[in-house]
């Protein structure tokens, strides 16, 4: 009865000096987070390297991918438009190999999702205090269905689409059919896949856009496929977050495969040399949401 009592004892002192803190006994909040996703939207404006609004030239056709996954290999915050390429707040960075000779995008290595799906999540106190207005996107790989006509028929194929700087690839899937590269590809590779029947190109260098309207005050290497993108308002990030904060990467998909016309009917004929040129986004919009 002794020790029962001495155990009812504390267990009661415990108790009631809870009680006088009320926050002693309570689990601490779990971290607030910085979670990142990825929209694709065919409806956003259609931007060209500037940031202006682009439309199809002449001797061109292009239509809307359904994308099924991206990737990006590198995400960074800046304050202001003078701020340059990496000096602002680096919040991803994918890996790089030199496997096949000049530094790449790791493709083997890489992270995807797919169409409101998160992409990234890190606590929000690796992320600097302070007020951004701009973001910046490296994207790496895109892949989804497009539309073709062949031999007659309508179908639908999916491609694949390698937009980062240079690409070190082992090998890829796309519905079953692999594609053995082992070997660094530069911006534009891509590869096609329908009903069993695939082929691979690279589109000229250069020609793949990659909007940016502070074009002026901060460029972007040639062929980095930097995509930048403005808060509608100022995101801040005080360091005193207690719920998650997210950001949406809201992606313009409007009319970004686009290639080259020999039978002018607006749709993709690849048995008859119509030929990808440009499969860029075509603009990016941050969206903030808590």
């Amino acid at each position: 009865m002794k020790k029962i009592s001495y155990f009812a004892l504390v267990f009661c002192t415990l108790f009631l000096s809870c009680n006088s803190n009320e926050d002693c006994c309570l689990p601490n909040p779990s971290e607030a987070n910085l979670i990142i996703k990825f929209k694709f939207d065919a409806t956003q404006e259609r931007l060209n390297n500037v940031g202006e609004s682009a439309v199809i030239p002449a001797g061109n056709a292009a239509q809307s991918p359904n994308f099924a996954r991206m990737s990006a290999n590198y995400i960074e915050f800046a304050s202001s438009a003078n701020t340059l390429l990496g000096n602002g707040e680096i919040v991803y960075n994918g890996a790089e190999t030199t496997q096949g000779g000049e530094t790449a995008i790791d493709f083997q290595s890489a992270q995807f999702a797919g169409n409101d799906e998160v992409f990234l999540t890190i606590p929000i106190s690796e992320v600097a205090s302070g007020t951004y207005n701009w973001v910046r996107v490296s994207l790496a790989y895109q892949e989804g269905s497009i539309n073709i006509l062949q031999n007659g028929n309508d179908i639908t194929g999916t491609l694949a689409s390698f937009v980062g700087y240079n690409n070190y690839i082992t090998n890829f899937d796309i519905n079953g059919s692999t594609f053995n590269i082992n070997e660094n590809k530069l911006q534009g590779f891509w590869a096609f896949e329908a009903l069993g029947f695939t082929t691979q190109g690279q589109a000229p260098a250069g020609a793949t856009t990659v909007p940016n309207p502070l074009f002026d005050s901060s460029p972007v290497p040639q062929g980095s496929c930097v995509v930048t993108g403005q808060f509608a308002n100022a995101f801040t990030i005080t360091g005193e977050e207690l719920q998650d904060v997210e950001v949406t990467l809201s992606f313009s998909v409007n009319n970004s495969f686009e290639w080259t016309e020999i039978n002018a009917d607006g749709k993709y004929e690849p048995a008859i040399g119509e030929q990808p040129v440009d499969m860029g986004l075509r603009g990016l919009i941050p969206l903030v949401s808590n």
